[in-house]
C-alpha cells in the first residue's frame, strides 16, 4: 500500500446530525417533520452550500446555521418562533456533547480494517472538542490514533494549515498520507492546498464531474485503499 496514514473528516463521513433527535426536539415545540424528511433535505442542502464563494465568505459556524435552516426550508418547514427555540435548544446540546452522532453501520467495522492492517488513523475536522466525547460513547474513540479539531487550533480547512498540523501532530509522513472528507472545497481543496491526495465521500450522489476519486461510503473507500486503488493519487498531486 502507498499509505500508512489516513486522514478523515468527521462530519459527513464518521458521523452524522442525529435528524432522529432533531424531529424530537422540534416536535416538543409544536413544529411536526419527521427525520426521514430532514435526512431527505440534507445532501442537496451541503451540495448548495459546498461552492467556492459561499467557503470564502463565511466560517464553519456561520455554515452550520445556514445548513439548518436550508435543510428546515427544503422540508417545508418556516422559520417560527417555535423553530428557533428548538434549534437553540440543539444547540445547546450540540455544545455540550455535539449532535452529530449518528454512525453508520460500516463505520466502526471500515476503521477496525484499516487499524487491523497497521494504518495509523486521524481526524482532521472543522469541530469542536466536543466531538471526542462524541467518539467516546459511540465506539470511535479506540480507533482513531489522534483528533485535529479546528476549534482547538484556531484554523479551518479549507486552510492548509489545519493538515500540516496534523501531519506534525501525528508524525505522519507527507507522502504516504490521503485524507478522505465528503466537502469538496473544504476537504478537496484544502488537502491539495496542503500537499495530500483526497477522495471525496459522496454517499448521496451528488458531485457527479469533480475531478477527484468519489466512493459512496467508508466500506467503499477502506476498500480503496487496502487495494492500492487510490495510490496513483499521490502523483497527481506532485
Amino acid at each position: 500500500m502507498r499509505y500508512d496514514t489516513i486522514f478523515l473528516d468527521a462530519g459527513g463521513v464518521l458521523v452524522y446530525p442525529n435528524w432522529d433527535r432533531a424531529s424530537e426536539t422540534l416536535g416538543r415545540h409544536g413544529v411536526r417533520v419527521d427525520a426521514a424528511t430532514l435526512a431527505a433535505a440534507e445532501p442537496a442542502v451541503k451540495r448548495q452550500l459546498d461552492v467556492a464563494h459561499t467557503v470564502r465568505a463565511t466560517n464553519d459556524e456561520q455554515r452550520g446555521f445556514l445548513y439548518f435552516d436550508l435543510i428546515l426550508k427544503r422540508a417545508g418547514i418556516t422559520r417560527t418562533a417555535q423553530t428557533d427555540a428548538a434549534l437553540a435548544e440543539l444547540k445547546v446540546f450540540h455544545d455540550r456533547e455535539n449532535t452529530w452522532d449518528a454512525v453508520p453501520a460500516d463505520v466502526i467495522p471500515a476503521l477496525r480494517r484499516l487499524k487491523g492492517a497497521g494504518l495509523r488513523v486521524v481526524v482532521v475536522s472543522n469541530t469542536s472538542p466536543t466531538l471526542r466525547r462524541a467518539f467516546s460513547r459511540l465506539g470511535i474513540e479506540p480507533l482513531v490514533d489522534l483528533v485535529i479539531a479546528s476549534d482547538e487550533e484556531a484554523v479551518e480547512k479549507p486552510d492548509p494549515r489545519l493538515f500540516r498540523i496534523a501531519l506534525e501532530r501525528s508524525g505522519a509522513n507527507l507522502e504516504a498520507t490521503i485524507h478522505c472528507g465528503d466537502l469538496y472545497e473544504i476537504d478537496i481543496v484544502g488537502a491539495r492546498a496542503a500537499g495530500l491526495p483526497a477522495v471525496l465521500l459522496d454517499s448521496a450522489g451528488v458531485y457527479d464531474g469533480v475531478d477527484c476519486p468519489r466512493v459512496a461510503s467508508m466500506t467503499e473507500f477502506v476498500d480503496g485503499v487496502l487495494a492500492g486503488r487510490f495510490d496513483s493519487e499521490r502523483e497527481v498531486i506532485t
